[in-house]
């Protein structure tokens, strides 16, 4: 361990079972720890012992009581050293003086850089770059040996470089930091010098060079070093300002607050963050072998302004497990171990602007057995302080990434309908496949396996594969936003369905024996939306409209050696893609614009339209007072040389001479 606290778990039945922690010194002359018994206690030194009990686990914290301040003059009970802690300890769990457990911990913990005091050691002295280059070397690239190549290495002896020094790095990365630039007069770099060169160009010396990223502002220009102070140190990851959708929630111990989540490979991770204002519900597999206990629900959660806040348990009894229990691999009998689980967690976060409110959270407990497969399942919902329906969210109406895309059916009386992509189990066959809803704003590719035979009819596979298909669309229309009403017709858009056959297309029955072409077998749904606003500052988005279409794709029987009478496979996916577009269609161009593009400003370089840019009240670069000022004066010399210029004003000013 690095810091002055560590958990750790003890699984089991803690019950009757003593806690102890002990210093466990290295034996010198054999460098090996001391044997431990069971007759300590629960402080050892500075370290204190604390156990949290639970159900089937016990939670075992460490802690430093002892201050990890650097001493400063004429100051007691601090670190005398950098590396202020080193010592071996073990933590023992003891039942009647039998050892069930032990736990070795090796600590080295430095003391705290944050101070405050007068600082009187020399401190490095780092070159402003402006000034100086950082590195007058950069090609030294090794600490103590010479770089091949680079002459100046200080570490490379006048014998080394006799080595190579025909063949030294050139430019910057060699060493010449401050070489002679194009603009200087002096530089004989260019090819081609403009007659204009002399004019223009730059009297300087090497030392002032835009190398060292700008030029100096006088000659006795100095830099403003701040005063040496060292900030206290902050956590990173505390949130103090409030969270935003898609931060992850923090935990009184900084750490994410995880619960077990979908991969991108569909695959659970226990130790996936919640996210802010995404929601959503996931099922994991297992079996008790591979059962893990999550996070304990005492874990007090950040709000986002720096207060925490405890979450609201309420644990229930499992009593119908059929929907839980999917699978048994062998018959119960009276010697199969099982052990009380977990089988769902259901969490609810009332927000309001940036901030968790509470968080109240049902937890659904069980009996699993060895052989048993259990589908956990958890849920994480964010419910508005202000929302009085509990199905819906009435601050955002809009939708949120990962949420279900709400779908209906208008042609049944039963007006509630699904949009629905595969989730394949076990061998991947459509017969074994489950549905997962649509999430808005995430693109996704799901598909499953069909079995086919070498004597299968194309009409009656195309039907086959197209009725797969349409069961994932059980709807008609798709809501435009997440609290659309079943009772308004105004609040949905029609699903655009693009036929895979249309009745002009003529579609071969495939005569040749294990072909069959024109198969449906990719679904397309393309789901167009747009920001139109947002409430509380979350960006809130509709759904504009839907399209469903059909790829086709040419089955052809798998033979190996010799085409026997045997299953084949044929893959069909489903795809959708979320494409944004703006709220409202762009302004189209007028016909001057089309026609006349010389004197459109995003297309070229001259830009005469605004040639008085600077005389108007839309350039904010110096005052309006300053640029009108200059702009009468360039105008009045304009007329003055116009005025010049003129035949009859040198007449004129010929007659007044005689």
């Amino acid at each position: 361990m690095s810091g002055p606290r560590v958990n750790s778990f003890f699984l089991g039945n803690s019950s009757g079972v003593n806690f102890s922690i002990i210093l466990s010194p290295v034996d010198e002359e054999t460098g090996k720890l001391q044997l431990a018994n069971c007759s300590g206690s629960k402080r050892a030194g500075d370290w204190n012992l604390n156990v949290t009990p639970g159900m089937n686990t016990s939670q075992v914290t460490v802690s430093l009581t002892r201050n990890l301040q650097l001493c400063l003059p004429n100051a007691a009970d601090c670190c005398t050293t950098p590396l202020c802690v080193v010592e071996t300890l073990q933590v023992l769990a003891c039942r009647d003086s039998v050892m069930l457990a032990h736990l070795l911990i090796q600590a080295e913990i430095y003391a705290n850089s944050s101070f405050t005091g007068n600082v009187s050691e020399n401190v490095t002295i780092r070159w402003n770059q402006v000034f100086q280059p950082l590195g007058s070397c950069p090609c030294d690239l090794t600490a103590g040996a010479c770089d091949v190549r680079c002459c100046c290495d200080p570490e490379c002896t006048p014998e080394l470089k006799q080595l190579f020094n025909e063949s030294c790095f050139t430019g910057v990365f060699g060493g010449d930091v401050n070489p002679p630039f194009d603009q200087l007069c002096s530089s004989q770099s260019m090819e081609y010098t403009p007659d204009w060169f002399p004019f223009l160009c730059v009297q300087s010396s090497l030392n002032n060079t835009p190398f060292l990223g700008y030029f100096y502002h006088g000659s006795v220009s100095a830099p403003r070093v701040p005063p040496f102070k060292i900030p206290l140190q902050t956590s990173p990851g505390k949130l103090f300002t409030g969270y935003r959708q898609g931060d992850p929630i923090m935990t009184e111990e900084n750490e994410y607050f995880a619960i077990p989540q979908q991969s991108m490979a569909g695959q659970c991770v226990g130790n996936a963050p919640v996210a802010y204002l995404q929601n959503f519900d996931v099922k994991c597999l297992i079996n008790l072998a591979s059962y893990k206990e999550g996070l304990p629900h005492d874990v007090r959660i950040n709000s986002g302004t720096g207060d925490f806040i405890q979450q609201n348990v309420i644990y229930r009894t499992i009593t119908d497990m059929g929907k839980f229990i999917t699978e048994s691999e062998s018959l119960h009998t009276a010697e199969v171990p099982c052990q009380n689980v977990t089988f769902a967690e259901h969490y609810t976060f009332i927000w309001k602007d940036k901030n968790i409110e509470r968080v109240n959270v049902t937890v659904f407990l069980g009996s699993l057995c060895d052989g048993e497969i259990l589908t956990q399942r958890f849920t994480v919902k964010f419910l508005s302080l202000k929302s009085t329906n509990a199905g819906e969210l009435l601050g955002t109406p809009g939708y949120q990434v990962g949420k279900p895309v709400k779908a209906a059916n208008m042609n049944a009386s039963d007006t509630f309908g699904s949009l629905n992509i595969w989730q394949p189990a076990g061998r991947g066959l459509c017969t074994l496949a489950t549905y997962t809803p649509v999430l808005f704003g995430l693109d996704s590719l799901s598909g499953c396996i069909l079995e086919v035979g070498i004597n299968e009819d194309c009409n009656l596979l195309r039907g086959n594969v197209t009725e797969k298909l349409n069961s994932l669309i059980q709807a008609t229309h798709v809501g435009k936003r997440d609290n659309s009403s079943y009772s308004d017709l105004n609040d949905w858009v029609e699903i655009i369905r693009l036929d895979p056959f249309n009745s002009d297309t003529n579609v071969s029955s495939g005569n040749l024996k294990g072909i069959c072409p024109d198969i449906p077998a990719n679904l397309n749904i393309r789901i167009i939306f747009a920001d139109v606003g947002a409430v509380q500052g979350i960006p809130q988005q509709q759904i504009l409209a839907v399209q469903i279409s059909y790829s086709t794709v040419i089955w052809q029987f798998q033979c190996g050696l010799i085409c026997e009478n045997r299953i084949s496979f044929l893959p069909i996916t489903a795809s959708v893609q979320f494409i944004k577009v703006p709220a409202q269609p762009p302004i189209p161009m007028t016909r001057f614009q089309i026609n006349y593009t010389e004197f459109d400003c995003n297309r070229n370089d001259v830009c005469w339209p605004q040639l008085f840019y600077p005389l108007t009240r839309f350039y904010t670069g110096e005052p309006y007072g300053q640029c009108l000022a200059k702009g009468l004066s360039l105008a009045f010399l304009v007329l003055l040389a116009a005025i010049l210029s003129n035949p009859w004003f040198s007449k004129l000013w010929n007659s007044s001479l005689v």
